[in-house]
This record gives C-alpha cells, sequence and structure tokens, in this order.
C-alpha cells in the first residue's frame, strides 16, 4: 500500500515545518508518505468561493489515479478516535489498496472533490489552520502504525 497526502499551499510557519519534518522521519520506519503540494491558485481574490474550489478540485483530481482510495479530510467526515483510526488504516493496508488523503483548500472542496472522494475523515469538529492539520494529519499517522504495532508511542 502507498500513502499519498495532496495538500493545497505551501506551509510557510517555520515550527510547523519541523513538526512535519520530525514525524515524516519516524513515519519512515512503517510507511513511504508521499507528499504533494498543490500551489495556491493564482489571483483567488477575484474568484468566488466555488470558482477557486472548482479550480482547485481539478488541480487536485489531476494528481489522483483511477486505482486510488481517496479519503478527504473533512469537517463532516467520520471522526475517530487514534485507535479507531489505526484500524482504519489496518482495513485499507488488508485491502490493498493505495490509499491518498486530501487537504483541501480554506474553502474546503468542489462537488467533483465529493463525488470523487471513497472516505471523509474529519479531525476535530473544532476548525484548525490548513497548515496545522497537515501537522497533526501526519502526527495520527505516524501514530496509528505505532499502536498497530503495540509500540509505546500511544499509552
Amino acid at each position: 500500500m502507498k500513502l499519498k497526502l495532496i495538500q493545497i499551499g505551501n506551509t510557510d510557519e517555520p515550527y510547523i515545518l519541523t513538526g512535519i519534518d520530525k514525524y515524516l522521519t519516524r513515519l519512515k520506519h512503517y510507511a513511504k508518505l508521499e507528499i504533494i503540494t498543490i500551489p495556491d491558485i493564482k489571483a483567488a481574490k477575484n474568484l468566488s468561493q466555488d470558482e477557486q474550489k472548482k479550480k482547485e478540485g481539478k488541480l487536485i483530481l489531476d494528481k489522483i489515479q483511477t486505482k486510488e482510495f481517496v479519503i478527504i479530510l473533512d469537517e463532516r467526515g467520520r471522526e475517530f478516535d487514534s485507535k479507531g483510526f489505526a484500524q482504519f488504516l489496518q482495513k485499507r493496508m488488508n485491502a490493498g489498496t493505495d490509499v491518498t488523503f486530501v487537504i483541501g483548500g480554506p474553502f474546503g472542496f468542489s462537488e467533483e472533490m465529493y463525488n470523487r472522494a471513497n472516505s471523509k475523515i474529519a479531525l476535530s469538529q473544532m476548525t484548525f489552520s490548513h497548515q496545522m492539520v497537515r501537522l497533526f494529519f501526519i502526527e495520527q499517522i505516524y501514530r496509528g502504525f505505532t499502536i498497530l504495532r503495540g509500540e509505546k508511542y500511544h499509552h
């Protein structure tokens, strides 16, 4: 199983980059996570929210292959505790399909993205910046693998 994370816009806060690098380094012992960053839409302030979501959606869909199981991070998605998320990862690994997680832009996803998604996950009912979501989510992927291996990281 290959893991991929597609995200809109660069992460520019140094402390977030440091955290992401920390968990990506740790995650290498369990799985490879390919990160694809799609640049922010140019002249986005001249677009409506729907137009921006459509443009972002097209760029995201161009990075996804037919065989991939696509999971979007969405506030209306299914919430897990960490052990439940680990079990979800295990089921995906058992299925043997490549998994692509997607963190959308500031206004969420286009209808086309919702139609393509195989599943939706919510990190929380709280709202986080897109940059913070990246750090939190990569840490949860790492935590999930440590849970599956019975390691001490998760108490």
